[in-house]
């Protein structure tokens, strides 16, 4: 089984899909995750990764598509995967699509969680305390909620057209 979580940030996708994982025994992809794990070493790469992701920019598409592909190909998504922060644009949803049409995998769902600005700011500023993410500031997290209601919302458009 296949589920794309499209949300803005701090909308719970994270926390929903650690709560599949075991009911049905398939990996949480979280491209933030895999994203801010690459910035924690010491290379150009990580620098480059940084510079959009401090900014509240998302990373560039070919790059978090090389880093989605290889772990969809690998042996613990056999039965399929929780993508959480993926696709976020939509170039990045075409990608998925013609991975998954070269796999033989359809995409089972989408589903989109929605929570209003002010709250996700709030609870996003509270995370930043308790985790110390650079990223979560009220500049960064503004400009993050810019660029998911200019960039990704527009995905469940694209995924309602296709029945998902």
């Amino acid at each position: 089984m296949l589920i794309v979580f499209i949300g803005p940030p701090g909308a719970g996708k994270g926390t929903q899909c650690r709560r599949l994982v075991d009911l049905l025994d398939i990996p949480h992809l979280s491209t933030g995750e895999m994203l801010r794990a690459v910035m924690e070493q010491d290379t150009a790469l990580s620098r480059y990764v940084a510079s959009y992701i401090n900014a509240g920019k998302l990373a560039p598409d070919h790059l978090v598509m090389r880093i989605v592909s290889q772990k969809v190909k690998s042996p613990d998504c056999t039965n399929g995967a929780l993508f959480d922060g993926f696709p976020r644009t939509m170039v990045q949803a075409q990608m998925l699509d013609d991975l998954l049409v070269e796999l033989k995998r359809p995409l089972d769902v989408v589903l989109e969680l929605q929570v209003p600005d002010e709250v996700l700011i709030d609870r996003l500023l509270k995370r930043a305390k308790i985790d110390g993410r650079a990223d979560d500031n009220d500049a960064t997290i503004r400009e993050r909620l810019r660029v998911f209601h200019d960039q990704t919302k527009p995905l469940v458009q694209y995924y309602s057209k296709q029945g998902k």
